[in-house]
């Protein structure tokens, strides 16, 4: 049995470790004192060094810590170990996991497309993308295959493909989202479908953290643009109905 080792217990780390703990030996390091909560996922508390010496290695933390964890975790890698990531943006991550990694380490930069509600009982039909960039076919095989097997959705793409069509379904989503918060936006007993498909976009957003929604605009570099060009369209409809 494979051993994996994943740094970070948030809300996605949690998951991970969980689904994980079924199929493979999985050790977790984290800065908060969460050794009943990874042990009841069946997963193991060890050191962040331990956590960095296993053949498999899952980054989940923010984009925001990304850099230094990597400086931090450099040192520690086996000699052919694999660096996984979990970003919702991909093509920093990339470009800095190739250059703080040492060559000898495979990456595989990756993005689940659901989260601790969407994928609380089930992963059947959730989507995960996976941009193979430095990394043995034979083993990515596996693990593409271990993913199909939990009735994933894999899809394949560049990192640049994937951070340019995320700026639209998932940064410009959760604007949307956040702004309807910053509105004030509520039930109400006399609405519409269209209405309820607003709050549901709402209701998605709350539950993520505001360091998430500021990392997936900082770190995708089309979510400015993409977000400079709704807000225009917006303005310009604005203009049309005071004409």
């Amino acid at each position: 049995m494979s051993s994996i080792g994943i740094i970070g217990f948030g809300r996605f780390g949690e998951l991970t470790t969980r689904y994980l703990s079924t199929d493979f030996k999985v050790v977790v390091s984290t800065r908060s004192n969460k050794n009943r909560e990874i042990l009841a996922c069946g997963a193991r508390p060890v050191s962040f060094e331990n956590a960095c010496e296993q053949p498999i290695l899952i980054l989940c933390m923010p984009i925001s810590t990304m850099q230094e964890t990597l400086r931090q975790v450099a040192p520690l890698l086996r000699e052919g170990a694999l660096v996984i990531d979990v970003c919702s943006v991909k093509v920093y991550p990339v470009q800095w996991m190739k250059e703080l990694l040492p060559e000898p380490v495979s990456i595989l930069p990756t993005h689940p497309m659901f989260g601790p509600d969407s994928a609380a009982d089930s992963l059947k039909e959730q989507k995960i993308v996976l941009c193979p960039e430095r990394i043995d076919d034979n083993q990515y095989k596996k693990i593409k295959n271990w993913l199909k097997q939990k009735d994933l959705v894999v899809i394949e793409t560049t990192a640049k493909e994937h951070d340019e069509k995320i700026a639209v379904s998932l940064s410009l989503t959760h604007f949307i989202g956040r702004s309807l918060s910053a509105f004030g936006a509520q039930d109400l007993d006399i609405d519409t479908e269209g209405y309820k498909r607003l709050m549901h976009i709402l209701g998605v957003v709350n539950h993520d953290t505001w360091q998430l929604f500021k990392d997936m605009h900082t770190y995708n570099p089309y979510a400015k643009q993409k977000r400079n060009a709704f807000m225009k369209a917006m303005a310009n409809i604005d203009e049309r109905l005071i004409k």
